[in-house]
């Protein structure tokens, strides 16, 4: 049997579901206990014909331009688990098994995947085609964790969002379909999704399947039934429901709520899996309004804090929610991978450490804290609203060391 895939939740809501006129993206990362994610921005980037980008396992041929980026990863990677480009497209993704078994070799990550296609399309579309046209040329495979002593490999799924649509794009090796969401609530999650409407798709797909004898050309086809192990696509979205609750209504808050919810299993803290870090994005339809994209840039969003990112020109970099960096003496580089573990807790994770023995040895205390923080988030998510009904356009010197201040002052109030 293989590994089960990590049980992380993405979420996407559209008009009518959402509040005036925002689209509102939202994803938590479950990931290894121990594994520390880091919120990092890339400035948009001219690179010389001819040049390469190193990936977390494989190195690809760069592209002319690449978008600004801000991303949430797995700090020892090269790729993301989720983030966001200066165009407004938001990208997730998520481990998944499929009846194919997933390449140990090394190719690109489905997390490479995450920021190959952010980095590269100006819309969700175009951030899917990047992301398959890559899938076919260099396959998808490799370690999913940070582990010297085994190897975990999965499939890849992945919500890709923009301010008018949204794709879920499951695949399988290099074969993959996609839907295409323009309304209503969308959830996805470690197992496959798609049935039987399927608005594009890889053009040997269904020669493939037949080929393997998963499907004999005569019934509908359905893609989670032919690529899910026996009874594994099942419906797995517990957090959905919470958000069609909220009846035409769902706001960041909303979205933070439901990413909040160990009852319903969305925030997951299991023996082996915690959601490491969390993303909310809201993505109005009005191009003339801002995208904000809230990170945490710690574990377990239920004690975490969602903190506003925009993006304008010269934003202010954020040293302590980044790891530091080891160069090319960085375990994950050397071959063979993963021999030790260096310590790659940011400043911020370091700070939320402390908070969380604080929660567990004196009640009174954490609780205190706990209710300053969530007021220091109120705070930032009202004054976001603010800039969303304005109707002048946006300063940027407004807004250029948001995300600094919000983790500066966080970290102030741990001190």
């Amino acid at each position: 049997r293989m590994a089960a895939a990590p049980p992380s939740y993405c979420f996407v809501a559209f008009p009518p579901c959402s509040k005036d006129g925002l689209v509102v993206f939202g994803k938590n990362s479950a990931r290894p206990r121990d594994e520390v994610q880091e919120v990092v921005y890339f400035a948009a980037a001219e690179h010389d014909p001819g040049s390469k980008v190193e990936c977390t396992y494989i190195e690809i041929e760069q592209v002319p331009k690449t978008h600004a980026v801000v991303l949430s990863r797995p700090s020892w990677l090269w790729g993301a688990e989720m983030g966001a480009n200066e165009h407004g497209v938001c990208v997730a993704n998520e481990a998944v098994v499929t009846r194919e078994p997933a390449s140990e070799s090394e190719a690109l990550l489905g997390m490479d995947l995450v920021r190959l296609g952010l980095e590269r399309g100006a819309t969700a579309k175009e951030a899917l085609d990047v992301i398959v046209a890559l899938l076919e040329e260099h396959g998808q495979g490799g370690n999913y964790y940070e582990d010297g002593s085994s190897c975990h490999t999965f499939q890849s799924a992945f919500l890709i969002v923009d301010r008018n649509e949204a794709w879920i794009l499951e695949t399988s090796g290099k074969y993959w379909a996609a839907e295409k969401i323009t309304e209503g609530v969308k959830c996805i999650c470690n197992q496959l999704s798609l049935t039987t409407k399927i608005d594009a798709e890889h053009p040997e797909l269904r020669n493939y399947v037949k080929s393997q004898g998963w499907w004999n050309g005569d019934s509908d086809f359905n893609f989670s039934e032919v690529f899910s192990l026996a009874d594994d696509h099942l419906a797995c979205c517990s957090g959905r429901e919470s958000l069609e609750k909220q009846g035409g209504d769902v706001s960041a808050q909303a979205m933070i709520d439901v990413l909040r919810d160990k009852d319903s299993g969305v925030c997951v803290d299991s023996e082996s899996f915690l959601t490491t870090a969390s993303i909310v994005c809201v993505l109005p339809q009005d191009p003339s309004f801002p995208c904000i994209h809230y990170f945490t840039g710690t574990p377990d969003p239920s004690r975490s804090i969602f903190k506003p990112f925009i993006f304008v020109d010269d934003v202010k970099l954020v040293p302590k929610v980044q790891s530091p960096s080891f160069g090319n003496d960085d375990p994950a580089k050397k071959i063979p991978r993963f021999q030790e573990k260096p310590d790659r807790r940011h400043e911020l994770y370091k700070a939320h450490e402390w908070a969380r023995s604080l929660l567990e040895n004196d009640q009174d205390k954490g609780q205190k804290l706990m209710r300053i923080m969530f007021d220091l988030e109120k705070q930032g998510l009202e004054a976001m609203e603010d800039i969303l009904s304005r109707t002048e356009i946006l300063d940027p010197a407004e807004v250029v060391d948001l995300f600094y201040d919000c983790v500066d002052t966080e970290l102030k109030f741990f001190k």
